[in-house]
């Protein structure tokens, strides 16, 4: 009788365990359910997978405010998410290693501009400013949704998004203190002819069962592998990749595919880093260019590297293996995207480096030159040592410095989107303490003039170096 009865208990054990593990929801869903009669709100326009609303989504003029439902029992699941990757609870001071695992999705509601969206998919999304927040107890977390994550479990969201995106990404500025890196930074980059992707601000709203709460002003980003590839290439069948590669050498899983990953044709990425480090290119540096640009758009590089360096944004290639995109264009082939810009506009390196630099960690940014940067990074190092594309390169910095780096137009800019998010940052209305990385309302005050001197400081610099 002992052993039937342990038999049972361990069978009812299982069971219990595999219905709490089961992400179906507790309530069964109607697989008859017509989107507009599982959500009164629905309509194609604001809820279908339709053509993306820009003007909507990413306002330049406006603040979006965005309310956030996820409830006790989705916030209790997040916490035991990141305990288990990170290794501490929120607000519990660890130090725990960055995970390459991504934080798992939650379903919550959504409200905006008077409309709900049901079952949205929400998790927080980062690393370094992502466990910086976690460990302080900062309810200003990033974080990311995903409109039709969980349609399996609920067919009433069946393709759903959100003015015809599917997914948007938040960023808190946890280590920008003007809160308008990000937006700014990404603007400036369009300005001077390089896609990347839309922003806006947003001021966003949590109930994480206690009611909502202003968690702050975030910027709004869209995904290169939603919307912005077609919006702004014309296309969007090519590969797009999100590597973690220096490109001394072709490895698979430095990779990440966006699209097409059914197919796995890496071929074009491989053909990119093996003419990039093709033996030719000290033996016959011509035919070493030549090869290289027919899979990899180099004066789109080039154009970037130039604005990148005048901007200076350390955190990616050159000092980090990350943040950036590229996309197999059908005519332009592999064309480099800016991603992640929330750390530009800082420091300012001269003309020069040290050799040696830039260290570990991110602790400098590229010279003008860009003399110090090792061989280990081969697409800024050859760039520097061939004659050609070096000369390109001062080209496009006198080009971008003269025609389209106007500091005064910046600075106004700055003045802009500082009087827009103002009343959401500081005052009565502003970010609250436990909710903010703001050390004080003077730091948010006090960084625009950072920025705006920064600028004029960037344009004298390259003025020297290509008068």
């Amino acid at each position: 009788m002992k052993k039937i009865f342990s038999l049972l208990l361990s069978i009812s054990l299982v069971a219990v365990t595999y219905v709490s593990c089961r992400k179906e929801p507790l309530v069964p869903v109607d697989n008859t359910l017509t989107p507009q009669s599982y959500n009164p709100d629905w309509t194609e326009a604001t809820h279908g997978n339709v053509a993306p609303d820009y003007s909507v989504v990413f306002p330049q003029n406006s603040v979006n405010r965005l309310e956030i439902t996820l409830g006790a029992d989705k916030w209790a699941a997040i916490r035991a998410n990141m305990t288990a990757l990170f290794g501490f609870d929120f607000g519990a001071g660890g130090a725990g290693p960055f995970p390459s695992q991504e934080t798992s999705y939650v379903d919550c509601s959504l409200k905006f501009n008077g409309k709900v969206w049901k079952n949205v998919g929400f998790r927080l999304k980062g690393n370094s400013t992502l466990s910086s927040a976690w460990r302080n107890g900062i309810y200003k977390l990033p974080f990311r949704l995903n409109f039709d994550e969980f349609e399996e479990l609920y067919p009433g969201i069946l393709n759903q998004h959100f003015y015809g995106f599917e997914e948007l990404s938040f960023s808190p500025g946890i280590k920008d203190a003007s809160l308008m890196r990000e937006k700014i930074t990404a603007d400036l980059f369009r300005n001077a002819g390089i896609p990347a992707a839309q922003t806006a601000f947003y001021a966003v709203y949590v109930d994480i069962g206690t009611g909502l709460k202003y968690w702050g002003l975030y910027c709004g980003i869209e995904l290169p592998d939603d919307n912005m590839i077609k919006s702004q290439f014309g296309e969007e069948s090519g590969n797009l990749y999100k590597p973690e590669s220096k490109f001394g050498s072709f490895v698979m899983s430095e990779f990440e595919k966006k699209n097409n990953e059914i197919a796995a044709d890496y071929s074009d990425v491989q053909a990119f880093v093996q003419a990039l480090t093709s033996p030719n290119r000290t033996t016959n540096p011509a035919l070493w260019r030549q090869n290289l640009e027919s899979v990899f758009n180099m004066d789109h590089f080039l154009k970037w590297l130039a604005v990148n360096n005048t901007l200076v944004n350390w955190d990616t290639y050159g000092l980090m293996a990350h943040n950036y995109y590229l996309y197999n264009h059908s005519i332009n082939k592999l064309t480099w995207i800016p991603w992640d810009n929330n750390e530009a506009l800082t420091r300012s390196p001269g003309i020069t480096g040290t050799v040696g630099a830039p260290s570990p960690g991110g602790s400098n940014a590229l010279s003008l030159t860009m003399n110090e940067v090792s061989g280990s990074w081969p697409l800024i190092r050859y760039v520097a040592d061939d004659a050609v594309y070096f000369q390109r390169y001062k080209d496009l910095l006198k080009d971008y410095k003269n025609n389209n780096f106007n500091v005064a137009a910046i600075q106004g800019m700055i003045d802009n989107y500082y009087n827009l998010i103002s009343p959401y940052v500081i005052g009565t209305n502003g970010e609250q303490p436990g909710y903010t990385h703001l050390a004080s309302s003077a730091a948010f005050t006090n960084e625009k003039t950072n920025l705006k001197t920064h600028i004029q400081n960037r344009w004298t610099l390259v003025n020297s170096f290509v008068p």
